[in-house]
C-alpha cells in the first residue's frame, strides 16, 4: 500500500529537516510531503537547500488549508493511506507502521494518536488540556463516541478520508470538526496510544485568545453538522 506522511508547516525552519529525517529514518515504507503554508522564515530555503519534497503555497491558508493540500496531493498521486504529521517535532515517526498496521487489521477509516491512553509522555499544558477535555465531551455527547484526544494533529486515515478530506476540509482547529463530521457519517474512528514530544522550537500559532474563539468557533460548526445529519 502507498502511504504518506502531510506535514504542514508554518514558520518551522528549525524543525523541519529533522522532521523529516526522523519520517525517513523510522518509518520505512511512508513518502512524505512538507506544505509550506507560505512561511514568514527560512522554511521555504531550508526545504529546497536540504532537497525535501514540499508543496509551496503562495499565500497562507491556515492549518486546515495546508492539510487540505496535502490529501489533495496524496489523492492525485493515488496513495492509500496518509497522515497528518505536525512540522514542530511534536510527534514521533516510530508509531506510524504501527497505525497503519492497526487501520488496516481493524478496518478503520481513521486512527487517532493518543497521548491519553497510557498518559505517557508530554501532555500538554494546563489549558489546552481543558480545552482537550471539552471538545471530548462534545464529541462523546452528539455522536456517542468518547475520543481522548480530540485536538491530535497525528492522524491516519485511508482511502475514502482522503477523497472526503481532498474534496472538504475545515480551515481552523480542523481536528474536532472532521473528526465529530465523519463520526457522524458513521465512519469507524479509533485511537492508538502514542507518546508525544515537547515542542523544541518556535512557538504556537494559538494564543489563548485565538483559544477561547476556536473553542467558541468550532463548537457551532460541529453542533451545525450534528443538526444537519
Amino acid at each position: 500500500m502507498k502511504k504518506i506522511a502531510i506535514i504542514p508547516a508554518y514558520n518551522e525552519e528549525k524543525s523541519i529537516v529533522q522532521v523529516v529525517r526522523d519520517i525517513q529514518e523510522n518509518a520505512p515504507g511512508f513518502d512524505y510531503v512538507v506544505i509550506n503554508d507560505c512561511s514568514t522564515d527560512g522554511t521555504r530555503e531550508v526545504c529546497r537547500e536540504n532537497g525535501l519534497n514540499f508543496v509551496d503555497l503562495p499565500v497562507n491558508l491556515g492549518i486546515g488549508g495546508a492539510v487540505q493540500t496535502g490529501y489533495r496531493y496524496a489523492q492525485e498521486r493515488g496513495y492509500d493511506i496518509a497522515v497528518q504529521f505536525d512540522g514542530d517535532g511534536q510527534h514521533d515517526a516510530a508509531y506510524l507502521n504501527e497505525m497503519a498496521d492497526y487501520l488496516v487489521k481493524n478496518q478503520c477509516d481513521m486512527v487517532i494518536g493518543s497521548r491519553f491512553i497510557k498518559k505517557e509522555g508530554f501532555q500538554s499544558s494546563y489549558m489546552r488540556q481543558v480545552g482537550i477535555k471539552y471538545f471530548s465531551w462534545l464529541i462523546r455527547l452528539l455522536t456517542g463516541q468518547m475520543i481522548t484526544d480530540a485536538t491530535s494533529g497525528m492522524r491516519m486515515v485511508g482511502r475514502d478520508l482522503i477523497d472526503a478530506f481532498a474534496a472538504d476540509y475545515p480551515r481552523d482547529y480542523p481536528e474536532p470538526e472532521s473528526t465529530a463530521t465523519m463520526l457522524l457519517k458513521k465512519k469507524k474512528i479509533e485511537e492508538y496510544p502514542v507518546k508525544m514530544r515537547a515542542r523544541t522550537e518556535g512557538v504556537s500559532s494559538i494564543s489563548p485568545l485565538k483559544s477561547v474563539y476556536y473553542m467558541i468557533k468550532v463548537s457551532m460548526a460541529i453542533i451545525l453538522v450534528w443538526t444537519r445529519r
